[in-house]
């Protein structure tokens, strides 16, 4: 199931409208914050603010005036291109249609453009969602989006506050969750990528963090031969990828 969008990024900004935003819920990658700003400004935005989840940002005042024409009145939020979906939302209803989802879960990538070719990829293979953290990760903007030749205006993307709870909560839907990581001894090819599956990816510096790699069901690699061990993060993602699909073809 696809849900395509048409917006684009834009920004809102001064403080009346960015308050506005966060009460209403509207999908921000990121609200940007003046150095230095107004102290009851930002008292009055701290507490819109309280316990949401949105990325902060602070910045000089010039940056804040290179991006608009000065009327910010020290904030400035960036909406996200695309509407981000809900992740027990669609696996509830996934699963209750009998269909065997495929989730790609992302940690930490942080390249916009890691994440475009990724999502390239996932949406080339029929993977049903994409999931990405709030924080410490690349959001979808117009470079990911161009990056990933359209597919993240197709594909679902679920923002979730902590990978780990998302991965809990597909483990206790009855999701099979596999990492993909160069620490592990069975290879893909041996590994049983077929039916309702959730596949880990991690970040481009240091992989899949610890604590998410003891949750996974199973951990496989992608053998290879030479000097370089290791693949850039998107092309390894397109590898294993495949050999689902290849798998799920086999099957049939």
């Amino acid at each position: 199931m696809k849900y395509p969008s048409k917006k684009t990024e834009s920004y809102i900004y001064g403080i009346r409208s960015v308050i506005e935003a966060v009460n209403a819920g509207r999908d921000l990658n990121k609200i940007m914050i003046q150095k230095g700003m107004n102290k009851e400004l930002f008292l009055e935005l701290k507490n819109a603010l309280h316990k949401k989840d949105y990325p902060l940002q602070f910045v000089p005042q010039i940056k804040l005036d290179s991006m608009t024409d000065g009327n910010h009145q020290g904030v400035i939020a960036i909406a996200s291109p695309i509407e981000y979906q809900n992740l027990e939302s669609l696996t509830d209803k996934w699963l209750e249609e009998d269909v065997k989802p495929c989730f790609l879960i992302l940690d930490r990538i942080t390249d916009v453009r890691n994440l475009g070719a990724i999502a390239r990829s996932a949406f080339c293979q029929d993977v049903d969602a994409i999931v990405i953290p709030s924080k410490g990760s690349a959001t979808v903007t117009a470079d990911a989006i161009k990056t990933s030749a359209g597919a993240l205006n197709s594909i679902p993307v679920c923002k979730v506050s902590h990978i780990k709870e998302a991965l809990f909560y597909l483990q206790q839907s009855g999701i099979k969750l596999v990492s993909c990581t160069e620490k592990a001894r069975k290879c893909i090819y041996d590994a049983d990528l077929t039916g309702s599956i959730g596949i880990l990816m991690g970040s481009e510096e240091d992989g899949i963090s610890n604590e998410l790699l003891r949750m996974t069901d199973e951990q496989v690699k992608i053998p290879m031969y030479g000097t370089v061990k290791s693949l850039n993060v998107s092309v390894s993602a397109g590898i294993i990828l495949y050999e689902r699909s290849r798998q799920n073809l086999m099957s049939k």
